[in-house]
């Protein structure tokens, strides 16, 4: 089979760019030929660097916007020149068999509050939801991929209707590079962050602190006065604002900044705990690779977290509350570590991005015959 993805950007990392670079792998070791549609493809060169904060932040809306309807021509163009090919698309670009959801913007939004603001304030937001209220509710695509069945339903209560069909095909977990620590490797891994074997490290990683919790991460502190919460991820202005946050409550001896690491295993053998009360996710892979590492999760029932966590056996699900977060980080802090590993990494084992392309070859051999026949009718 020749598969093509259309994505921005492919490559390393746990975002939407690895996880076609993963599949893309897999493709290939499954014996298919894969082609990369990029953002840097459709417009011949590199994109611009913009220094200024302000220009970086125009620039990123203008690359969307330029990327969803320049590159939707000339993906077109690509895959005419290929008609033997089966396409996956992942974002922006209006074209490919298969499109995948990693996302919906209005559902992150609303998860917030304050919908129509945050909307309103972030032309690229507004523009992002009627783009894909054309694409859900029309005939872009053959199939549409969601990676959890909660997806799905929120899916049709943003858009009413999605004219595709809709498969479930959950995200992989790197197996291999995410595992549990050996002793050596844990002793090590807390040593370079000065930790011994008295602290109960709780881990939160990510980016957008708003929407994944932070602030509640730390107030719970304040309900388990044995465990310190160590922050992978953010920017120099949000940690800013959560250092403050943690003083005001009375907790900052206990939170350790680390900001933004590409060498997330190292983190995850030197903590006892994984902590994320995010409001939205689309699936929430660090879930996935924290189970894959070994640590217990506690997180709110989004995205992936209800498929995977099963209370007292790997972790636990719990509402977006201080109070209880907290008492789960303390229920967790009492018990051996080395108890949990086990059961852990077991609940994701079945998660191989192996299996997870497979369902993608699947799905590409049934749209397939129905594009061929769709292209003879129309010639």
């Amino acid at each position: 089979m020749h598969i093509v993805q259309i994505i921005p950007v492919i490559g390393s990392g746990s975002g939407v760019a690895g996880s076609a670079q993963h599949l893309s792998t897999q493709f290939r070791e499954l014996g298919h030929t894969v082609e990369s549609f990029t953002a840097d493809a459709a417009r011949g060169h590199a994109r611009r660097q913009f220094r200024s904060l302000f220009m970086h932040r125009l620039s990123r809306v203008w690359y969307a916007v330029e990327f969803s309807i320049a590159g939707t021509r000339k993906a077109k163009r690509f895959l005419a020149e290929r008609p033997d090919a089966v396409s996956i698309c992942h974002n922006a670009v209006m074209t490919g068999d298969v499109y995948v959801n990693h996302g919906i913007v209005f559902a992150a939004m609303q998860a917030r509050g304050n919908l129509v603001w945050r909307m309103l304030r972030n032309p690229l937001h507004t523009f992002t939801f009627f783009r894909d209220r054309v694409r859900y509710r029309g005939h872009a695509h053959r199939a549409i991929v969601a990676l959890t069945d909660g997806e799905v339903d929120t899916l049709k209560r943003v858009y009413g209707r999605v004219a595709a069909p809709v498969t479930v095909i959950p995200h992989g977990v790197d197996l291999e590079r995410f595992t549990p620590p050996t002793p050596a490797q844990r002793l090590a891994a807390r040593a370079a962050l000065n930790l011994d074997d008295e602290h109960r490290v709780a881990l939160f990683i990510g980016h957008e602190f708003d929407r994944k919790g932070l602030s509640d991460a730390i107030a719970a502190l304040a309900h388990a006065p044995t465990a310190m919460l160590l922050v992978v991820g953010g920017f120099a202005s949000a940690i800013q604002q959560m250092r403050e946050h943690s003083e005001k409550i009375g907790v900052a001896e206990r939170v350790l900044f680390v900001g933004p690491r590409t060498d997330l295993p190292s983190y995850f053998a030197a903590s006892d705990m994984f902590v994320f009360p995010t409001l939205y996710e689309s699936y929430g892979l660090v879930i996935t690779e924290a189970l894959a590492s070994g640590v217990p999760v506690i997180a709110t029932r989004v995205g992936c977290a209800p498929d995977v966590i099963v209370d007292g056996e790997n972790g636990y699900l719990t509402e977006r509350d201080p109070a209880s977060i907290g008492d789960l980080m303390e229920r967790v802090a009492a018990t051996d570590i080395s108890g949990w590993r086990d059961a852990c990494r077991a609940s994701v084992e079945h998660l191989t991005w192996r299996a997870t392309a497979e369902k993608y070859v699947e799905l590409l051999a049934r749209v397939a015959p129905e594009r061929a026949s769709t292209e003879e009718v129309a010639g």
